[in-house]
C-alpha cells in the first residue's frame, strides 16, 4: 500500500520491522529498543508532511514479560493511585492501567507514565475508575479487551478501507437529509464526497408513531454496505438510537464516538430495549446489535485529527451539550470543502460544561440545530433559572411535600444534581432510573467536562458524591421514598413517556404540597408536554384498566436550564465561529423554527441559509 511504503521508507530501515494499519492509525513496529524510546522527533516530521496518525510500538518480543511488567509497574506507580486493574494486550504491545487517580500514574510532566514506558518497553494506556461502581464501564471495558484479537483484524481491515486509493463517479459533496430535518428527533444524515459515504447520526423518534419514529433508511441512496463509516455526536437517542439496527441487518464498518459517549450510548441503547419490551412494543434492534455497534467503534479524542474516509478526515470539537458531545468536522479532500455539524451545542457556560468551540480554522458549510431557534425562544439568564428552580424545591420543603423532576439519565440529571450539591442543599434528593448509572459514567470521565468541574472533582470535592444523594433500585424502595417527606425524586424519563417517574407522578400528582418540575424539552405528543398545555386529567394503565387521575400538585417548568442554545445563543455562536461559512443549513427543530433560524442568520450575516425538509439532497459542492 502506497501510504504503508512512504512511512517506511522515511524511517530508517534497521528500526522498522513491520508497518501495520489500525483503524485511522498507522503504527511502525520495531525490535530496536532505542527507537521504540526516542522516535517521537522522527516521527512527528512524517505526521506533518502526510498529515497521518502514526504511532511506534515495540515488537512483542522486545517487550518484558506480563509479569515482570506488572510487577515494575506497581513499584514505579506511587500506591496513592490505587491501581486497581492492569490487562496486556501482546497483539498491539498495549498494556491498560486502571486506577483512581490516573494523574499519579502519568505524573508530573509525563515522568511516570515515562519511565514505565522506558522500564517495561510496553506503551501505557491509563483508564479511571468511576468514583461510583459502573457496571457499563467495566463490562464495555471487559469486551473490548475481550475482543482485542477481533478488534485488531477488524481495524487493520478498516484502515485498509480508508488508505486504499479508490475511483468513484461522484465528483460533488452533498448531504442527503434522512431524518430530524424540521423536526426534532430520528437525526439522520449521509454525506457523499467523492470518494467517501458516511452516515452523520442515526437516532430514534422515542415519542413518535410509526411514521415518524425511525429515519428514511429505505431509500435508494442509502446503502449500508456503501458507508466508509457513522458518526455520532452525541448518546442521545434522537441521534444514535437506531445504530444498533444497521449492525443487525448488514452494516459492518466503524462506528466513531467520544469515549463516555460509547457508554452513554451502550447505556441508553439497552434500556430502549427494555422499555420498549415492558410496554409490550417489539425493540428494532436487540442486545446483539449494541453489542456488535461496541465492538466496531472507534473512539476519539476532542481536537484529534483522524482519517475516515479515502478523502475525508474527522475531528470532534466541544459541544458544551452533555458528556463527551461533540461537533462533527469534517474536512473534505486536500482543501475541498469543510463541514461543520454541531449536532445539539450549548454556547453558555453550565455547572458541567465549557461553551462550545467555535475556534474553526474553515467552514464552507455549517449545519446547525434550531430546537429553540425561533424568535421567541429567548432563555432567562442562567442564574435566573437556578434561583427559581432552588426556590420552587425550597418552597415544596417548608410546606413538607416531594418535589419530582423528571429528567434525562445523561446531562440535565448531573445538571440538578450539581446545582443542588453547590448550593448546599439539606434535604434527601432520590435517584431513580437510570440516572444514577449515567451519573456514574460521568466520574470516570472529569477531563470531559468543564475545567471549574475537572478541577472539583480531582481535589476530591466531587458534587455527585454529595450524601443528600440516594439511589433507588426497586419498586419496594419506591414506595418507602413516598414517605419521606419533605423530600426531592430525580427520575427518568424526563418527557414522562414512561420509567419510574410515571409512577412517582401516580403517587404523587393528588397531593396539592408535591410540585413537578420540568427541566428539559417536552418533545410534541409526550405526556409531559400534555402536562405542560394544561392536562390535569392523566390516564394510567392499572391492570390492564384505564383509570384517569386528577393532578393537583404543583407545576413549574424552569427554563434555562437547556443543554441546548436559546436563539441569542444559537446567533452568537455563528457570530462566534472563527470561520465565516459560505452556507448554513438549519435542522433540528420542530414547526417553524429552523426556518425562522435561517431567516434570521440570513438576515444577520448575509450567508446563504436554508432549512431543507426530511428526503430533500442538498449539494454542497
Amino acid at each position: 500500500m502506497e501510504i504503508l511504503e512512504k512511512v517506511k521508507s522515511s524511517l530508517p530501515k534497521e528500526v522498522v520491522d513491520r508497518i501495520e494499519l489500525e483503524g485511522c492509525e498507522i503504527v511502525v513496529y520495531t525490535k530496536d529498543k532505542f527507537f521504540f524510546l526516542d522516535a517521537s522527533e522522527q516521527v512527528k516530521s512524517i505526521v506533518q508532511e502526510l498529515k497521518k496518525r502514526i504511532e511506534v510500538r515495540p515488537d512483542s518480543t522486545l517487550s518484558l514479560s506480563p509479569e515482570d511488567a506488572k510487577k515494575i509497574i506497581m513499584e514505579i506507580v506511587p500506591e496513592e493511585a490505587k491501581v486497581k486493574d492492569i490487562r496486556f494486550e501482546p497483539e498491539r504491545s498495549l498494556v491498560i492501567i486502571t486506577a483512581e487517580k490516573p494523574g499519579l500514574v502519568i505524573g508530573r510532566g509525563g515522568e511516570t507514565f515515562k519511565e514505565i514506558k522506558e522500564k517495561t518497553l510496553w506503551v501505557p494506556r491509563i483508564e479511571r475508575v468511576p468514583e461510583i461502581t459502573s457496571r457499563i464501564v467495566r463490562s464495555i471495558r471487559d469486551l473490548l479487551y475481550k475482543e482485542t484479537k477481533w478488534r485488531k483484524t477488524f481495524l487493520k481491515k478498516v484502515g485498509k478501507n480508508i488508505f486504499t486509493e479508490r475511483e468513484t463517479k461522484r465528483d460533488w459533496v452533498r448531504i442527503v437529509c434522512l431524518g430530524g430535518w424540521r423536526e426534532v428527533g430520528r437525526s439522520c444524515n449521509l454525506v457523499e464526497t467523492p470518494k467517501s459515504k458516511i452516515l452523520i447520526e442515526c437516532g430514534v423518534n422515542v415519542g413518535g408513531d410509526e411514521s415518524s419514529r425511525f429515519p428514511y433508511l429505505q431509500v435508494k441512496e442509502f446503502d449500508p454496505s456503501e458507508l466508509d463509516g457513522i458518526i455520532v455526536s452525541h448518546p442521545h437517542l434522537d441521534h444514535c438510537g437506531m445504530v444498533p439496527y444497521l449492525y443487525e441487518y448488514g452494516y459492518d464498518g466503524p462506528f466513531y464516538c467520544t469515549t463516555p459517549c460509547l457508554d452513554l450510548f451502550t447505556m441508553l441503547c439497552l434500556d430502549y430495549i427494555d422499555v420498549l419490551q415492558r410496554n409490550g412494543v417489539q425493540p428494532p434492534f436487540t442486545a446483539k446489535g449494541v453489542k456488535e455497534a461496541v465492538k466496531h467503534s472507534i473512539t476519539l479524542e476532542y481536537d484529534e485529527v483522524s482519517d475516515v474516509g479515502p478523502d475525508t478526515r474527522l475531528t470532534f470539537q466541544q459541544a458544551g451539550h452533555l458528556l463527551g458531545s461533540a461537533q462533527i468536522h469534517l474536512h473534505v479532500g486536500q482543501g475541498l470543502h469543510n463541514i461543520v455539524f454541531t449536532g445539539d451545542i450549548k454556547f453558555g457556560k453550565t455547572r458541567l460544561f465549557d461553551p462550545a468551540f467555535t475556534n474553526f480554522q474553515r467552514i464552507e458549510t455549517l449545519i446547525i440545530e434550531s430546537t429553540y431557534g425561533g424568535s421567541e425562544d429567548v432563555m432567562p439568564r442562567r442564574e435566573e433559572s437556578e434561583q427559581f428552580l432552588l426556590d420552587t424545591i425550597n418552597r415544596t420543603m417548608e410546606r413538607g411535600g416531594q418535589v419530582l423532576i423528571p429528567s434525562f439519565a445523561v446531562g440535565r440529571g448531573q445538571e440538578v444534581m450539581a446545582i443542588l450539591s453547590e448550593n448546599k442543599f439539606e434535604y434527601p434528593v432520590f435517584i431513580d432510573g437510570m440516572i444514577w448509572d449515567a451519573t456514574a459514567v460521568h466520574t470516570a470521565y472529569p477531563e470531559y467536562m468543564s475545567m471549574d468541574m475537572e478541577r472539583k472533582i480531582f481535589q476530591g470535592n466531587n458534587p455527585f458524591m454529595n450524601e443528600i444523594f440516594k439511589r433507588v433500585t426497586s419498586s419496594q424502595e419506591r414506595e418507602k421514598v413516598w414517605n419521606e417527606k419533605p423530600s426531592v425524586i430525580i427520575s427518568t424519563s424526563g418527557m414522562l413517556t414512561g420509567g419510574p417517574a410515571m409512577e412517582h407522578l401516580k403517587a404523587l400528582g393528588e397531593n396539592k404540597n408535591n410540585t413537578l418540575i420540568f427541566v428539559g424539552y417536552q418533545g410534541e405528543g409526550t405526556m409531559g408536554r400534555r402536562i405542560q398545555k394544561g392536562w390535569r386529567e392523566i390516564p394510567f394503565t392499572v391492570e390492564g384498566k384505564t383509570q384517569i387521575m386528577k393532578l393537583k400538585l404543583e407545576v413549574q417548568t424552569i427554563e434555562g436550564l437547556s443543554g441546548h442554545c436559546d436563539v441569542n445563543q444559537l446567533i452568537n455562536f455563528v457570530h462566534r465561529l472563527k470561520s465565516k461559512p459560505e452556507r448554513i443549513l438549519v435542522c433540528h427543530g420542530d414547526n417553524t423554527r429552523p426556518i425562522n433560524l435561517a431567516r434570521s442568520l440570513h438576515k444577520l450575516f448575509r450567508i446563504e441559509t436554508m432549512a431543507p425538509k426530511n428526503l430533500e439532497a442538498v449539494r454542497l459542492r
